[in-house]
């Protein structure tokens, strides 16, 4: 028998003795699908190591604008927060003069409720109470007096860590009793990525983008009674300020929506994750609790409502200590309990992480030494993003074939574009989605890493794609100069005829 029989040989009886295998692999993994970190983010990892090889591009680096990453964008850490979580991993430098008063103190009162006061302990499951207790004191002040219970206040592994909680908790049933889960489109797709691992059914509600990105209460009533045929709705996410599409809803939209999670005996599970990220004068971030509050009593005890926050996005931008919380209202004390004992599953979120966040929803107060510093680098933050927010909203609007609405808050641009029939056609022969396509080539040519709006969810005949605007505004001026220059190159590439290949094969007499 030759060598190379003997190698094929040995391959397939290896593969057939493989327990897991694609074939026994859990079909919901299977079905779950992530673009922010999908096949365009592979290729540019591709194209990054090519260069590093020293391949000669059209583009010497590459522009990551697919993710929300503050930090690996450019952005400086906050001073106090870096401080704070220093000082409790290092609980020497506590003597050091390098480290304000207000910074030491908010270390050792964190250490002080650490097991053998390190940081590196277990904390409790919900995670430690002294940041439990700043968190409910955060969201009592955010919603001007209105109380709340440390006691709801879970920590968790960033919002994510909450979200998927949740729905595990919530999903159950087969076949017309499905669980069914109400998500904006566009979306985070986190929500359809639990939701096909979690095997409950996706129910797709559209925001209306020519109203800038409105939530409209006809078009969840739509969906809720057309997914009542065959599931059973018992969830409704709500995203704002909105990622991919950057709005922020109004009072009245959310009263709206919260009277019809009343009616219908909805959990309404609220990503308010971007609250600190609204830039235009005329827009406010309203809290899902507090707009349920000023409802009434009958609505404040009756709908069931979770929050989540993050220290991954805000002026803080931590993305890599995975802190963040969820307030968790009406509900039933013993689903309570199954809830603690989920999260004890996974012991408890990282305690780092814990610190962050509590350094989010306590900064230096006016009196403090570091007060100053603090409010100056969080302004500086904010007012940068609402500056590249403006600057990407009326660039994109200048381009021919693009148009984008107002970027009201979070971290993001998503524009419709324009993509001529051909290249259609050239996308359906590739068995890809034609934004797919069209954020292929801008990477390829340009270097620039976006992702397209199928990832997120559009609708039907409608094609986007979706931008961070957390580069410098130096670095945000050549993404959007040779975005331009590609959209216009591919527009007059694919909008030329094709030549008649008939006449072009005659000769001329």
């Amino acid at each position: 028998m030759c060598i190379y029989t003997c190698i094929y040989t040995h391959n397939i009886y290896m593969y057939m003795c493989k327990s897991l295998t694609v074939a026994t692999l859990n079909p919901q993994v299977k079905a779950v699908e992530y673009a922010v970190r999908g096949p365009i983010v592979l290729k540019a990892g591709d194209i990054e190591r090519r260069l590093l090889q020293g391949e000669k591009l059209s583009f010497t680096d590459v522009i990551k604008a697919n993710i929300g990453d503050a930090h690996a964008m450019g952005q400086q850490p906050i001073t106090f927060l870096r401080q704070v979580v220093a000082l409790c991993c290092f609980p020497e430098l506590l003597s050091s003069p390098a480290f304000p008063d207000d910074a030491k103190q908010r270390a050792q009162r964190i250490l002080q409720d650490c097991g053998g006061q390190s940081i590196g302990s277990y904390s409790a499951s919900q995670g430690l109470q002294c940041i439990r207790r700043d968190v409910a004191d955060y969201i009592t002040h955010r919603d001007q007096g209105v109380p709340s219970d440390w006691n709801n206040v879970y920590l968790t592994t960033g919002a994510s860590d909450g979200i998927m909680s949740i729905l595990k908790l919530v999903v159950s049933g087969r076949g017309p009793s499905r669980t069914g889960v109400m998500i904006p489109i566009p979306q985070y797709p986190l929500y359809s990525a639990a939701i096909s691992e979690l095997d409950a059914v996706h129910i797709n509600y559209y925001l209306d983008e020519d109203n800038c990105w409105a939530l409209d209460i006809e078009e969840l009533q739509r969906a809720y009674l057309d997914a009542k045929l065959h599931c059973q709705p018992r969830v409704l996410c709500i995203i704002n300020p909105g990622n991919p599409t950057g709005q922020v809803q109004t009072k009245k939209c959310i009263e709206e929506v919260l009277h019809f999670a009343y009616e219908e005996n909805l959990l309404v599970m609220a990503d308010e994750v971007y609250q600190d990220n609204v830039y235009l004068p005329d827009c406010q971030f309203h809290s899902f609790k507090k707009v349920l509050y000023e409802m009434g009593p009958e609505y404040f005890n009756g709908v069931e409502l979770v929050s989540f926050h993050s220290t991954s996005k805000g002026f803080t931008g931590e993305c890599g200590f995975r802190g963040g919380y969820m307030e968790v209202l009406n509900m039933d004390p013993q689903v309570e309990a199954q809830l603690v004992k989920l999260l004890s599953v996974r012991l408890c979120p990282p305690v780092p992480g814990q610190a962050a966040m509590d350094v989010i929803v306590n900064p230096p107060k006016e009196h403090e030494p570091s007060y100053a510093q603090f409010t100056k680098e969080k302004s500086s933050v904010l007012d940068v993003l609402a500056h590249k927010a403006k600057l990407t909203e009326q660039f994109l609007n200048s381009v021919p074939g693009i148009k984008c609405n107002p970027v009201q808050g979070a971290m993001y641009a998503f524009p419709q574009i324009f993509i001529p029939p051909r290249a259609i056609q050239e996308a359906q022969s590739l068995s890809m989605a034609p934004d797919m396509l069209y954020c292929l080539r801008l990477l390829e040519e340009t270097g620039i890493c976006v992702v397209p709006g199928s990832g997120f969810g559009q609708r039907e005949g409608t094609f986007h794609f979706r931008m961070t605007i957390l580069p410098s505004p130096e670095k945000l001026q050549v993404l959007l100069g040779q975005l331009k220059g590609f959209h216009l190159r591919f527009l007059e590439e694919y909008s030329q005829e094709e030549p008649d290949s008939s006449r072009a094969s005659e000769q001329p007499d």
